[in-house]
């Protein structure tokens, strides 16, 4: 199979593109040309490398160059408006194209309701990013169920390993909170720290991606959870990390408002407050149900790995 993937050389990418090389397929790469793969493969030689933006191709001039390469599949890694997947399903029609993958989020979700969240349950987005996510899936399905359009939908929860910053324990992407527990020093976590995470490592990401490749015929018309077995609270995380490093926990608890006016930075606590209204486990049982999914990460694992990657390369030094 000639396989495209737009956004190839990102977290997702860097561990989907060896597993379809491997397994035969012709993949060709589209990426700006700007970042190298987060995991070195030998198999990457054998990938054909595009250099083309979507931001500097517009009117769907980008999707009509993707749908000229007649790729039988197109996986979507970088999409991130409706606008973008109408043009992107308008130029592969007439194409030989016999799976389209699209890449949504959990986040498409907004705040839970039950627990544990599924697939197809009614969405409350609560920003631009889900809501446009979300308006994505829903078309898509629906062309699926009119037209027939051969497409499935993947939704990963927070992308985590080694070579970037993850979600730390207090829902942000601050440095200094790794490197106050590394140390053994006190952290402060806003409420009671019962909020909840669902870190997945980029590799079961890609593995949902691929079992879907591979048993199409179960993923066509279908949003699957791209995430790990567990979800952990901003407590649970704190703790498992101040015990991976030796110490004793350290932790206050602050009132929400007091918590901000702890932190100050407005990135942050945007960041904070983005993870933790959306707080929830989301099942992956129709995964394993139906393409065979079975995630090689627990969740602490992934956390470790990618907090050992950042100490080894000196991310938590002063």
């Amino acid at each position: 199979m000639k396989i495209v993937l737009i956004g190839g050389s990102g977290h997702i990418g860097s561990y989907l593109i060896p597993k379809l090389v491997h397994a035969g397929h012709k993949v060709l790469n589209i990426s700006r040309g700007q970042s190298k793969p987060y995991k070195e493969d030998n198999l990457w030689r054998e990938v054909e490398n595009i250099v083309l933006n979507r931001d500097n191709e517009p009117n769907g001039e980008f999707e009509r160059k993707i749908a000229a390469i007649n790729a039988d599949i197109v996986i979507d890694l970088i999409n991130f408006s409706l606008a973008d997947t109408k043009n992107m399903v308008e130029a592969l029609k007439n194409t030989n194209l016999s799976h389209f993958l699209y890449c949504s989020s959990i986040w498409a979700h907004g705040k839970s309701t039950t627990l544990p969240i599924l697939e197809d349950q009614p969405r409350f987005p609560l920003d631009e990013y889900g809501i446009d996510k979300a308006k994505s899936e829903a078309f898509l399905h629906d062309l699926y169920r009119k037209e027939g359009f051969p497409e499935t939908v993947i939704m990963p929860g927070q992308i985590s390993g080694a070579g970037w910053v993850i979600i730390n324990p207090v829902g942000n992407l601050d440095v200094s909170v790794f490197k106050k527990i590394q140390r053994g020093e006190k952290i402060a976590i806003p409420n009671f720290g019962m909020e909840t995470l669902h870190h997945v490592h980029a590799d079961d990401v890609a593995q949902v991606f691929f079992q879907a490749i591979s048993h199409r015929n179960s993923a066509l018309g279908e949003s699957f959870h791209a995430v790990g077995s567990q979800s952990i609270t901003l407590l649970g995380y704190a703790q498992a990390l101040y015990r991976w490093f030796g110490h004793e926990e350290n932790i206050d608890f602050l009132p929400w408002n007091e918590w901000c006016d702890y932190t100050k930075d407005k990135e942050h606590i945007e960041k904070t407050y983005l993870h933790i209204v959306r707080s929830g486990h989301f099942s992956i049982e129709k995964g394993k149900r139906l393409i065979n999914y079975c995630p090689r990460h627990t969740l602490l694992e992934t956390v470790f790995e990618s907090v050992t990657f950042l100490s080894k390369n000196n991310w938590l030094e002063k």
